[in-house]
């Protein structure tokens, strides 16, 4: 477990000193903006970022990864670092459990993706595999289809078996893509994607994504694409083979039915529970009993929340609030209609 401990001496002390006395308040952060050559425009225009930016595929929303670590951009706390908030606030932060579980990382990436391009297909190995590797944690994600253009697509898991030396030999014959499940996609379908399963973003996609920290991908197959310089792309199909799970399941999509103006669950595993939460009505939501941070994701309208301290925050389409943990109960209070992404660390 952390342990919050004043650090340095003379004024750092009594900075950190000021910053414990510091009431908690629903924090967001200021976006990280990945460019890479697959993006598109659809994240600056989502988010209303000013002047557009073209080629942005990803923007990190809240994440505790090692040299992407988000800063806060609203309140008192404005400046300071997640990892600045987590030693120093501890489980008034992140919960007493998730401390003890995670310790000083903080164990959700929200994101959002645009794939102008499809991106390459990729497996991701679990905590045991990335600890022995890495020192890292695995990576299970989910993913919640924001928009899509007609047509799009995306892979998940297999559709054919597969053995690992059926996996190796349809590399080098160049038919992997015929054993995986394609999905054509829709606005609001979901995927979950527990480590070990194969996957790829199909191009025109936008989608919020919701992960463990973790910034491990092997991947397994670019289409034959090249780089800048004109070289193929590095692939880890030794990496991939031992944390691929080759199990054919019935369906790799989250079979759902929407509910107006209720909380809905999407997703419950070890390492999330993600709600979603479509409504024209004031909520309050109950936090007492969940002993972790909950985070909202807005994919569409506005809001206004507030929590049992008497801070309100307005969110907008394409934000995201972290609420820290030693929040009691959160209002949410829609203008019209909005559409909220909930997650936390479930007991």
């Amino acid at each position: 477990m952390v342990k919050i401990v004043p650090a340095g001496k003379d004024g750092n002390r009594f900075k950190n000193k000021a910053m414990l006395e510091t009431m908690l308040y629903p924090l967001i952060f200021n976006p990280i903006l990945k460019s890479v050559i697959w993006g598109g425009d659809q994240i600056c225009i989502f988010k209303n970022i000013n002047p557009k930016q073209h080629g942005i595929g990803e923007s990190w929303e809240i994440s505790g990864v090692e040299n992407n670590v988000s800063v806060v951009a609203n309140g008192e706390l404005k400046g300071k670092s997640l990892d600045d908030l987590i030693r120093t606030y501890g489980e008034r932060l992140a919960g007493k459990k998730v401390l003890e579980r995670f310790g000083a990382t903080f164990p959700l990436l929200i994101k959002f993706i645009d794939a102008r391009e499809a991106l390459s297909i990729q497996v991701h190995p679990d905590d045991k595999l990335a600890k022995e590797r890495h020192h890292s944690f695995g990576k299970t994600e989910m993913w919640y289809l924001i928009d899509c253009t007609p047509g799009a697509f995306l892979y998940s898991g297999f559709a054919k078996q597969l053995t690992p030396e059926g996996y190796v030999k349809s590399l080098e014959d160049d038919t992997f893509t015929g054993y995986l499940d394609k999905y054509e996609v829709k606005p609001g379908d979901v995927f979950f994607l527990p480590a070990g399963q194969v996957h790829a973003i199909g191009a025109g996609c936008f989608i919020a994504e919701i992960q463990q920290t973790s910034n491990i991908t092997y991947r397994i197959y670019d289409y034959n694409r090249k780089d800048a310089q004109g070289n193929p792309r590095e692939l880890h199909t030794g990496l991939a083979k031992d944390a691929i799970d080759y199990t054919v399941y019935p369906d790799h999509k989250l079979n759902y039915t929407p509910l107006k103006n209720e909380i809905r669950n999407l997703v419950s595993c070890p390492y999330f529970t993600t709600n979603l939460i479509d409504t024209t009505q004031k909520k309050i939501v109950s936090l007492e009993n969940r002993d972790s941070f909950t985070i909202y994701i807005c994919m569409e309208g506005q809001l206004s929340l507030k929590d049992n301290n008497g801070f309100e925050t307005d969110l907008m389409q394409g934000q995201t609030v972290l609420i820290p943990a030693d929040c009691k109960e959160i209002s949410l209070t829609p203008k019209n209609h909005c559409k909220l992404l909930e997650t936390y660390i479930g007991k």
